[in-house]
């Protein structure tokens, strides 16, 4: 019997690949020649993509990328630190956003935080993102939307505001002021905000740390709120 010759056996092949591909899940790409050059699923905000189903399996693979993974916090809820150091900022904040909240703020609040140069270091990584491009390196006013947008200065630290008490600076920096400055609590949680209040107050003292400031007991905060 006469041999067929190997080049004849190619198309014989290249059918038989055809149609079992076509076969089985309509959804099915069929056999896949390395499919990392092409199947790369796009990874969406707040949905966990899943593991990869070549590990896993298409139902489990599925089941994952159909789970959230981020949701949004319970009404009425507030974040919540396990760590006993930092159980003061676990408390609502009750000072409402509004003149007589304000004035109770520079009364009643304390800061949690120590003045310490670890502090303000902190709180000045925090200023430069958020407080630099208004109120200035020195908190003089001067920032570069200031200088460059025309916009009005806001009162200098070291002048205006040399004296306002650290709770009206963390309400401030909570709520917002006037209308120029925009609330910022949805940005910086409440160890944050304190932290910008420690080196807002060291900018106030001239670039020097304030000295006797106890830490409170208990956050002036959960007081007020009870």
């Amino acid at each position: 019997m006469r041999k067929p010759h190997p080049t004849a056996v190619i198309p014989a092949l290249l059918a038989a690949a055809l149609l079992q591909a076509c076969g089985g899940d309509p959804n099915s790409p069929g056999i896949e020649y390395m499919p990392d050059m092409y199947r790369s699923p796009s990874v969406e905000a707040y949905v966990d993509p899943g593991q990869d189903p070549y590990l896993v399996g298409e139902e489990k693979a599925a089941a994952q990328r159909s789970t959230p993974s981020a949701r949004l916090p319970v009404a009425g809820t507030v974040p919540f630190s396990f760590d006993p150091a930092k159980a003061a900022f676990n408390f609502h904040y009750p000072y409402p956003a509004t003149q007589e909240g304000y004035e109770r703020a520079g009364l009643e609040l304390k800061s949690p935080l120590p003045m310490t140069q670890p502090v303000v270091d902190r709180g000045k990584v925090i200023y430069d993102k958020f407080c630099l491009h208004c109120h200035g390196a020195k908190g003089e006013g001067d920032g570069s939307v200031v200088k460059n947008g025309n916009y009005p200065p806001p009162p200098s630290y070291l002048t205006i505001l040399k004296d306002m008490p650290e709770g009206k600076i963390f309400h401030s920096i909570t709520y917002g002021k006037n209308v120029a400055m925009g609330g910022h609590a949805s940005q910086l949680d409440k160890e944050e905000r304190w932290a910008v209040t420690r080196y807002v107050q060291y900018l106030q003292n001239g670039g020097k740390l304030l000295r006797d400031t106890p830490v409170p007991a208990a956050d002036s905060t959960a007081t007020a709120a009870k």
